[in-house]
C-alpha cells in the first residue's frame, strides 16, 4: 500500500512539474524530463544517505519514497523515446546535449545529495577530531 501512494504521488507530480517547466521553456529541447530526472537522481541519492547514515527509517517508508514516489516521479522511458524522436528528426546536437546532460548532470546531482546527506555528519566528525 505505501508504495502505490509513493508512486501515485510521484507520478501526479511528475505530471504536474512536467506541464509548468513546459510552459515556461516550451517543447524543442525536453528540459521538462531533464528537469525532472535531475530533481529525482538529487532526491533519492540525499534521501538514501540520510536514512542509511542519520535517521532510521521504516522499511515500508524506505520503499515507498524510494521506489514508489522517486520511481515514479522520474522516467527513464521519456528519456530514451525523446532521444529517439530527436535522433529521427536529425536533431542530433541536441540528442547528444540531451544524453550528455542527462548522464552527467545525473552523476552531479547525485554526488550532489550524497554530499548533502553527509554534510552535518563530515562536519561533526571534523570538530571532534
Amino acid at each position: 500500500m505505501y508504495l502505490g501512494v509513493g508512486g501515485t504521488l510521484g507520478a501526479i507530480s511528475r505530471y504536474t512539474l512536467g506541464i509548468w517547466i513546459g510552459e515556461r521553456f516550451g517543447q524543442a529541447f525536453p528540459v521538462h524530463t531533464l528537469t525532472i530526472n535531475l530533481l529525482g537522481c538529487f532526491l533519492l541519492s540525499l534521501f538514501y544517505t540520510l536514512t542509511t547514515t542519520r535517521f532510521l527509517v521504516h522499511p515500508h517508508f524506505r520503499s515507498s519514497f524510494g521506489t514508489g514516489f522517486v520511481g515514479s516521479f522520474t522516467t527513464f522511458s521519456t528519456f530514451s523515446y525523446e532521444n529517439v524522436t530527436l535522433l529521427q528528426s536529425a536533431h542530433y546536437g541536441l540528442a547528444l546535449l540531451y544524453i550528455a546532460a542527462s548522464l552527467l548532470g545525473g552523476y552531479l546531482f547525485t554526488s550532489l545529495g550524497i554530499r548533502l546527506g553527509n554534510y552535518e555528519k563530515g562536519r561533526i566528525q571534523q570538530e571532534s577530531e
